[in-house]
């Protein structure tokens, strides 16, 4: 059974940080595209960023470049989400997901496995 538990989350102020985990278990991760998307109150779910299996591609929504890096270590099944000079409007849950191909999409329909999120808030 595959599972992704993100960890991480909390509350921080304007201009701090926080780094999020994604943890899968069920399968082999270096197999996969891992991406992070974000949903607010109200909102619909958007995409965060990506990376290909090998970590050699990286790509991000144009609100976060700069300021968030994802990257990831197979060997410890485990992706990450650093982001650094939080803003509020970064305040939603944030969810790791697995792709349905080893390359880079932006695209939710193109994730098969998804965690359960974790709350960030981020206060003005």
């Amino acid at each position: 059974q595959v599972q992704l538990v993100e960890s991480g989350g909390g509350l921080v102020q304007a201009g701090g940080s926080l780094r999020l985990s994604c943890l899968a278990s069920g399968l082999t991760l270096s197999r996969y595209g891992m991406g992070w998307f974000r949903q607010a109150p109200g909102k619909e779910r958007e995409f965060v960023a990506v990376i290909s299996w090998s970590g050699a591609a990286t790509y991000y929504t144009d609100s976060v470049k700069g300021r968030f890096t994802i990257s990831r270590v197979n060997a410890k099944n485990t992706v990450y989400l650093q982001m650094n000079s939080l803003k509020p409007e970064d305040t939603a849950v944030y969810y790791c997901a697995a792709a349905l191909k080893a390359g880079t999409s932006s695209r939710a329909p193109d994730y098969a496995y998804w965690g359960q999120g974790t709350q960030v808030t981020v206060s003005s």
